[in-house]
């Protein structure tokens, strides 16, 4: 996959530093937060019900007329790239949680097929391309339940990282605590 590129005032003065455009030149909905959207200053176009960033240019046109005011709920709009990371990221590792301790190879097969398939198929191309680098250094273990759980944990924090987040305690007990059983003060039951 190719390289997506990020916005920078000498290639595209109209929009914020930073913003993430897909493979066709426009910002990429799922590579960006809501909060970088909302830094595009858009005008409604006369009649078409939809927006157009101020100056104009073929990249800047795709925001939505969603854009409003922070107080209006998002829930029927499409994810960002932080809630399809959330709930990326909530499926891989309550799958891992579930997964076999003792997989069957066509188990370990199919576990492989699903996480090699991100690269190629994660709607954010930035995302899927850096998460491909990483499991090409890392290769997914597959082995088994706790060693799989482990695995996710650590990509995970290598996101988290490059994100400035906290990274998450990858032992055992706190990974099967949050992604499968809950807490042991019953607090999720």
């Amino acid at each position: 996959m190719s390289e997506p590129a990020r916005t920078t005032k000498e290639t595209h003065p109209n929009l914020p530093p930073g913003l993430i455009l897909g493979p066709d030149g426009k910002p990429c909905k799922v590579c960006n937060s809501f909060s970088d959207w909302a830094k595009i200053k858009v005008k409604k176009v006369p009649g078409s019900g939809a927006s157009k960033a101020a100056a104009g240019g073929a990249a800047a046109a795709v925001v939505a007329s969603t854009t409003t005011s922070s107080s209006t709920t998002r829930e029927n709009c499409p994810p960002d790239s932080a809630a399809l990371g959330r709930a990326t990221w909530t499926f891989l590792h309550t799958t891992a949680a579930y997964y076999p301790i003792k997989p069957t190879k066509e188990h370990q097969d199919r576990m492989r097929a699903l996480l090699g398939s991100l690269p190629q198929l994660y709607p954010c191309t930035w995302c899927a391309d850096d998460f491909g680098k990483d499991m090409a250094a890392n290769p997914p273990d597959v082995s088994g339940r706790e060693a799989l759980s482990r695995w996710l944990c650590e990509r995970h924090n290598e996101v988290n990282i490059k994100l400035g987040k906290e990274k998450f305690d990858c032992a055992w007990s706190n990974l099967d605590a949050r992604w499968k059983d809950g807490p042991k003060d019953g607090s999720c039951d």
